[in-house]
């Protein structure tokens, strides 16, 4: 991978975050739909991570990011602390859940890991609603500080595309790095990459970690930008459409999540009404998978002249 490629990604994220934050200065249901869009791109992010790099099939993305909310609405309103020390523990909390976890669970099949992370969700879901004052129970909590930037929106636009920005080279420097290769590895044959020596326990575990992380992030942002956390705020939908957008997008791409979050939240927005939402999704992701296999972003591969992709012709 050549240093221009490693950093391409968060370049452009930044370079039409800029154009967007032009364009939608004024209307603040465009800003909000931007930065709603900027949350879901983190947890299609997270998702990127744990499958897209590792193969590991999460859908309790929702949950982590859940768990990382929690976590900064409980500091925040009940100890009053600083949504940076918030942040800090909606990002290394989930992490620390997610390894423990990962090491019970990354050993079974991509059907077993999904019934797996869907019970923790299912789990989490029971615990925060059952928590009494503690967690607000099915209230939910509500008073948590505004994010820490200035109050116009346009500042919050370019604190949650900052961030996505910076999540994007992350990963970057890490899939262009040894340890980078070393997940690729795995997921594409456990077996061969454990005969070169490579722990792929420990491997998957630490995608998942990381994925749990970044989730939180996104939670972390969720709950200061909305002021407001209940149960349902970061359900178990959450998880199928982060899940869906990630593949739309081109889940194994370090772009494609995030471009499959801005098209999918975009064009939902512009429905007539949320009930078509979930027939939207599906037949998105049906035509994508129809006409793109490996996401939106393996198109760019695509010859329209000579109807072949890179490396293969068409028959």
């Amino acid at each position: 991978m050549t240093r221009y490629s490693t950093f391409a990604p968060a370049l452009s994220i930044l370079g039409l975050a800029l154009i967007a934050g032009l364009v939608v200065t004024g209307n603040l249901f465009w800003v909000d739909t931007s930065i709603l869009m900027a949350i879901y791109a983190l947890l299609a992010l997270s998702v990127g991570v744990s499958f897209g790099q590792c193969g590991i099939l999460s859908v309790a993305q929702a949950a982590f990011a859940a768990l990382g909310a929690y976590a900064t609405a409980i500091l925040t309103t009940r100890f009053g602390a600083s949504p940076w020390l918030g942040l800090a523990a909606a990002m290394i909390l989930p992490a620390a859940f997610a390894y423990p976890f990962a090491r019970l669970v990354t050993n079974m099949s991509h059907l077993g890991l999904a019934m797996a992370t869907m019970l923790f969700g299912h789990m989490f879901d029971i615990a925060v609603r059952e928590g009494g004052p503690f967690t607000g129970g099915y209230i939910g909590i509500s008073g948590l500080p505004p994010l820490p930037v200035p109050y116009a929106p346009v500042w919050h636009h370019a604190l949650v595309w900052g961030i996505v920005a910076l999540v994007v080279l992350s990963l970057s420097l890490l899939q262009a790095s040894p340890y980078g290769a070393a997940l690729k590895s795995v997921r594409t044959d456990a077996l061969r990459a454990e005969a070169d020596g490579i722990d792929v326990a420990h491997a998957r575990s630490v995608a998942l970690s990381l994925s749990a992380a970044i989730a939180g992030l996104g939670g972390w942002l969720y709950a200061h930008y909305i002021s407001y956390l209940a149960p349902e705020s970061l359900g178990a939908s959450i998880s199928i459409s982060v899940l869906l957008m990630a593949m739309v997008g081109g889940v194994a791409t370090i772009f494609g999540p995030v471009l499959g979050a801005v098209v999918l939240t975009l064009l939902s927005t512009l429905l007539p009404g949320a009930e078509s939402a979930g027939m939207f999704y599906g037949g998105a992701l049906l035509l994508v998978l129809l006409i793109a296999p490996k996401g939106l972003m393996s198109l760019r591969d695509w010859h329209p002249l000579t109807a072949t992709h890179k490396g293969r012709s068409a028959k």
